[in-house]
């Protein structure tokens, strides 16, 4: 175990290591979302043992905070970026209920769409300004959401663990 002036106690958790900190915002549904510092795995693909050094925390603490900073800019990012995908991936068999065999779900907006990415999973704070949201996407809970965050922007959507 490590401690941090911001991140709290940093400890080995099921996916990495977490912060005391925890992630809430009232668009999402869940609160106490668990925040991971660093990397799971490293390039062999072996989980990391060794807990991230204080100045890596602190950089994750200024990754952190600039995404809290620019909080709902980057929701707004998160939602036009999710109802994107759903219109290239999703929406030619949810809208059509011949190939879906249900109604047509017509979602033709990011508000329609905004109930299907509701709940977070965990967010994890990397290196060099990356941040990743997981989300739970109720219209694929296989694959699920993840979006990638770099100096604040969008840089990478897919399932979770694709980005």
């Amino acid at each position: 175990m490590t401690t941090h002036s911001f991140w709290g106690k940093v400890e080995q958790d099921w996916a990495g290591y977490s912060a005391e900190i925890t992630f809430y915002h009232p668009f999402f549904k869940n609160s106490g979302v668990e925040i991971f510092l660093g990397e799971e795995f490293d390039e062999d693909g072996e989980e990391i043992e060794s807990p991230p050094t204080a100045e890596m925390l602190s950089s994750f603490a200024r990754t952190y905070q600039n995404f809290l900073d620019n909080i709902e800019n980057n929701l707004i990012a998160i939602q036009q970026a999710g109802f994107d995908r759903y219109q290239k991936l999703y929406a030619k068999y949810y809208e059509d209920p011949h190939r879906s065999g249900q109604p047509a779900l017509k979602i033709d907006s990011t508000l329609r769409h905004n109930p299907h990415i509701r709940e977070i999973l965990y967010l994890r704070v990397l290196d060099e300004n990356t941040l990743k949201i997981s989300i739970r996407y109720a219209l694929d809970t296989e694959q699920g959401l993840e979006f990638k965050f770099k100096d604040g922007n969008i840089i990478a959507i897919g399932g979770i663990a694709e980005t």
